[in-house]
């Protein structure tokens, strides 16, 4: 017997409508290229995608034409999320900061027919475009601009191009498992890969997105995605908020901490996602300008470990609850979310402190476990560490056009992770498989080192590797930038870990450098600390 309910295909064109009809009025905040804050509303977002759909359509794109962008998070850029999708062509958001040849590895390998692209990445287009021969337009997303034109010859202009469209376009309906959107990992090594999203894992993603347990977006929330738009949709956030209908602040390229910290105070923020670099440029600022943050009630943060000092930080001075999340790309990306449990109120409040350190406990959809190298399944008892392998049905079943087949292991995608689950499934991120320190047998945790060495009031950044030693294989080595104006000492740095891990855990060494080397989406390169610093142990 089969269920009496209507059918219908969950496609993102739903989202843009809901939004649309029910939050006709609620307002999109979005800074432009010259520093202004332009307004706009979630109607007005909904109309100007259905003539960009339309627009789409007129040029003659086949279904799945893949539609690029090169942009910063700003509204005609939600509006592409929305228009391509719906229309049943492909949107993939390509990270700038990637190299160039990687860039136009990228472009190439997914056959992009259009480029959006804000004014900052004109130059950039003007040099490369010769080498992408798939595709048929550039758009500049703003106003016509003549010398953007000469720069780029056949530049087309975003603002004209939609008004060829049609307000009235009416959306397809299609197979909600059809390809919605897509997004190239960072490439560490080798290129780049390709994750392909569908519209059913990415309504499916914005559901539990909007969970109290997850991120927990409402109507009633003014959202500040600082996590870009060009890297893993924003962690789902233009999805999840159309979803709901809550008001954003799309911060355009100022992501310093002095230009971020004025956004949220004059747009009242009361949510804000990013990465932790992100925040630890807040609250200098917000401590340099005497601000409270009165407005921020949560900052969820991923991307890379948090400090347990930058939550202290938050809660303690400005009351706001730091959020940790962890997820990839692969999984679109959100995993884990550090949301407390019903008993947890009773717990002393350092242990409950304690316990928001960790990476969270899966929502609904994903299921995690930690194998041993041999893929038997370890204990869920929060000793235990393993290889961190996950499921679900946003999680990827295979990359776009692979080079070589990626199998999942018995259908679990290996996430490369290290971890350690609790029987509650709180998770901890133990370091990448490829970073942890094995000395003399023993397991030690960069990650945990890290956390420690950051709260250290003389360095602005830090980062640990395992170096070669003569008699233990490897053992930590401590690579720190030195905040503005202080000069520590080494052996205090290394003291600095007395009674917060086991003494056989401290580093043996600290090397100083001028800046941690990062890839495009701003994680530390260790693979390139270690080429540099890997012997200073050896003599």
């Amino acid at each position: 017997m089969l269920g009496q309910m209507m059918q219908g295909n969950l496609l993102i064109s739903s989202l843009i409508d809901h939004a649309g009809r029910y939050h006709t009025s609620t307002e999109i905040a979005s800074v432009e290229m010259d520093g202004s804050v332009s307004r706009s509303n979630w109607g007005e977002v909904q109309r100007n995608s259905k003539r960009l759909a339309s627009a789409l359509t007129k040029m003659g794109l086949k279904t799945s034409a893949r539609c690029a962008t090169i942009a910063w998070n700003n509204r005609r850029h939600l509006e592409i999320y929305f228009g391509v999708s719906s229309a049943q062509f492909v949107c993939h958001t390509i990270n700038p900061r990637l190299f160039p040849e990687q860039l136009v590895y990228i472009v190439n390998h997914a056959e992009d027919e259009v480029l959006f692209i804000d004014a900052t990445f004109l130059p950039l287009a003007a040099a490369l475009k010769d080498k992408m021969p798939t595709l048929k337009a550039i758009i500049l997303m703003g106003p016509r601009d003549e010398a953007a034109l000469e720069s780029v010859p056949e530049l087309q202009f975003y603002d004209e191009f939609i008004e060829t469209g049609d307000e009235n376009f009416v959306w397809p309906d299609f197979d909600e498992n059809t390809a919605s959107s897509l997004c190239y990992t960072s490439g560490t090594t080798g290129n780049p890969k390709g994750v392909l999203f569908s519209h059913r894992s990415t309504m499916l993603h914005s559901f539990a997105a909007a969970l109290p347990d997850c991120i927990g977006f409402s109507a009633r929330n003014i959202v500040l995605p600082v996590v870009p738009m060009f890297h893993v949709n924003a962690w789902g956030t233009p999805y999840a908020a159309a979803m709901v209908g809550c008001q954003l602040v799309l911060p355009g390229p100022g992501l310093d901490g002095s230009s971020l910290l004025k956004l949220i105070d004059a747009e009242q923020v009361d949510i804000a996602l990013g990465v932790p670099t992100i925040w630890q440029g807040l609250l200098m600022a917000a401590k340099d300008s005497g601000s409270t943050l009165s407005s921020l009630k949560r900052t969820v943060v991923g991307g890379s470990a948090c400090p347990p000092s930058m939550i202290d930080t938050f809660r303690d001075d400005y009351g706001v609850d730091l959020i940790h999340a962890w997820g990839m790309t692969e999984m679109s990306p959100l995993g884990t979310s550090n949301q407390p449990l019903a008993k947890h109120a009773m717990l002393p409040i350092e242990a409950q402190r304690k316990l928001r350190e960790n990476q969270g406990r899966p929502p609904y959809g994903i299921e995690l476990k930690i194998v041993d190298e041999n893929g038997k399944d370890l204990p869920c008892d929060d000793v235990a560490q393993g290889d961190l392998l996950v499921r679900g049905p946003w999680v990827l079943s295979g990359y776009f056009k692979p080079e070589r087949d990626d199998e999942l292991r018995d259908g679990w995608f290996d996430t490369g992770d290290v971890a350690r689950i609790d029987a509650d499934g709180y998770m901890t991120i133990c370091d990448r498989s490829k970073d942890i320190i094995k000395s003399g047998g023993e397991w030690i945790s960069s990650v945990e080192l890290e956390n420690i060495a950051v709260a250290h009031p003389d360095l602005l950044e830090a980062a640990v590797i395992g170096a070669a030693h003569p008699k233990w294989d490897e053992r930590p080595v401590l690579v720190a930038v030195k905040a503005e104006g202080c000069d520590p000492k080494p052996d205090d740095l290394i003291a600095f870990f007395d009674g917060k891990i086991a003494s056989w855990q401290k580093p043996d060494a600290v090397v100083f450098t001028d800046a941690l080397p990062r890839n495009a989406t701003g994680k530390v390169l260790k693979r390139n600390l270690r080429d540099e610093f890997g012997q200073v142990l050896m003599g």
